[in-house]
């Protein structure tokens, strides 16, 4: 019995001092708005009531802030200031993204304009790997050897004896520096490969006089020769008979034009 009686004791004391659920529309109303739901101007707890006889209302807002359901205050709304610094938000991105894409275009820019006057790419130029490179070889590439290459051994004793080698190859000496300085210094793609213009024209002009050089050379050679023969005596001459004249004239006749 005294069980008993101490747990309806215990029962009774949780029962009377147990908290209850309290559920006020007028919290719930109000978490709402202040989050995200629509601001409705007919859930504002306690309302005016018949009449606006209601006192909760003056005691809540009447009194006290009597406008306060007039304006949407929500975070979120549509003019919130969470949704203004979202907006914002939205808007410095979009002008960091155009900043990026501008910085990023003058850098390709840049890179282009870099790429294309630096004297340490200049050898990758589509132009000068394909045409000024061969043309201009001979120069770049000079020596003795491809020098005097195809000429007799006579024709060359004489062009270095009278110095016209020496000549000629201090003046391709001198057109390989203005060639290399084209190709390492920092310039325009455009001025530099009319630099390679005016020296491949300035190498053909040399090469011409090098060639006229060459045959004067050779030809001095062939006269003095057939004048040693002269004077030895041992110019071959060809028997003559009156035949000869004959077919000369002959010759003659059948190679006019009339």
């Amino acid at each position: 019995m005294k069980y008993l009686l101490t747990l309806l004791l215990f029962s009774a004391s949780r029962f009377l001092f147990a908290q209850s659920v309290i559920k006020d529309q007028a919290i719930e109303y109000q978490s709402q708005r202040m989050v995200f739901q629509q601001w409705d101007q007919n859930k504002f707890k306690p309302g005016k009531g018949f009449l606006d006889t209601n006192p909760y209302y003056w005691l809540v807002w009447g009194f006290f802030d009597p406008n306060y359901h007039k304006t949407d205050l929500r975070p979120l709304s549509a003019t919130g200031p969470q949704t203004q610094r979202l907006a914002l938000v939205g808007s410095m991105n979009t002008i960091d993204n155009n900043y990026k894409l501008h910085s990023d275009t003058l850098r390709n820019t840049a890179l282009s304009q870099i790429a294309s006057q630096s004297g340490l790419l200049s050898d990758a130029d589509p132009l000068w790997l394909l045409y000024y490179s061969q043309q201009l070889s001979p120069v770049i590439n000079n020596s003795m050897v491809t020098i005097l290459a195809g000429l007799s051994p006579q024709v060359s004793a004489k062009l270095v004896s009278e110095g016209l080698y020496n000549w000629y190859k201090n003046e391709l000496d001198m057109l390989k520096e203005r060639i290399q300085g084209a190709r390492s210094t920092d310039m325009d793609r455009g001025s530099r490969i009319m630099a390679y213009y005016r020296y491949l024209k300035e190498y053909r002009t040399l090469a011409g006089v090098w060639a006229i050089r060459t045959s004067a050379a050779q030809s001095t050679l062939d006269i003095a020769a057939k004048q040693q023969q002269l004077q030895k005596g041992t110019v071959p001459v060809p028997d003559w008979t009156p035949q000869s004249d004959i077919r000369i004239a002959n010759g003659i006749i059948q190679n006019a034009n009339y």
